[in-house]
């Protein structure tokens, strides 16, 4: 089952079809599903993945200067803390295992396709509004929750655990419905309930699109290993 995360959500989700079953449905997530996924591939796409919350944890912070509402706001400036204070930490934790340290994650070279990806989400947001930046974002915050609710629910190794239950958890889950409120009442604030009508709407199913392309090519990288 889908979870509901929002009228404009599903929409996006729902135009973007293909490459949103290629990016949740990746041999990197069913790897980590069943197990297979090697231990040295997980662990370079945690350390890129670390790299890349740097990068999102300020588009997310650009939120707060572009945002409209106190709301807005509120919910931005909240997920700038989740990011930095609770998932970042989960890389730490699991990384520092190996013998990784956060310094060392904090200073790892980027791969391409992480650059590009942050840096795609950042230009969203500096050349365009709240709107453009939320499109951009989108398929990380959503995606994650879709494949850790379907992980969680299914009968999964015990591998990769700790991932599939951060992002599996009710807390992640909750903030998910919060940030798709919270687009789905900016939408209708901006352009109108109507999303689907409004000459924008066309510009940023494609962000979301491309986003969600880019997700796919972190996974190749992930896989790929360093």
């Amino acid at each position: 089952m889908t979870p509901d995360y929002g009228k404009a959500f599903g929409l996006w989700r729902e135009a973007a079809a293909d490459p949103w079953a290629q990016y949740t449905r990746h041999e990197f997530v069913e790897g980590l599903r069943i197990g297979t996924l090697p231990r040295t591939s997980f662990l370079h796409y945690l350390v890129q993945d670390y790299v890349f919350l740097v990068h999102f944890s300020r588009a997310w912070a650009l939120a707060i200067a572009k945002a409209e509402t106190l709301e807005e706001m509120k919910i931005a400036a909240g997920t700038v803390n989740a990011l930095v204070n609770e998932e970042m930490q989960l890389h730490v934790g699991i990384c520092a295992e190996a013998g990784i340290s956060e310094d060392q994650l904090f200073t790892a070279v980027e791969e391409r396709e992480n650059m590009a990806y942050t840096r795609y989400v950042l230009e969203a947001g500096y050349s365009g509004d709240f709107l453009d930046l939320m499109a951009a974002l989108m398929p990380c915050v959503m995606g994650y929750g879709e494949i850790g609710a379907r992980l969680a629910a299914e009968k999964t190794s015990e591998d990769y655990k700790d991932w599939i239950g951060t992002y599996g958890s009710e807390d992640y889950q909750s903030m998910c419905r919060t940030v798709g409120d919270m687009i789905d009442a900016a939408m209708a604030r901006r352009i109108g309930p109507d999303f689907e009508a409004s000459p924008r709407w066309a510009s940023l199913t494609h962000k979301f699109e491309s986003a969600t392309r880019l997700e796919v090519g972190f996974w190749d990288m992930g896989l790929r290993g360093a």
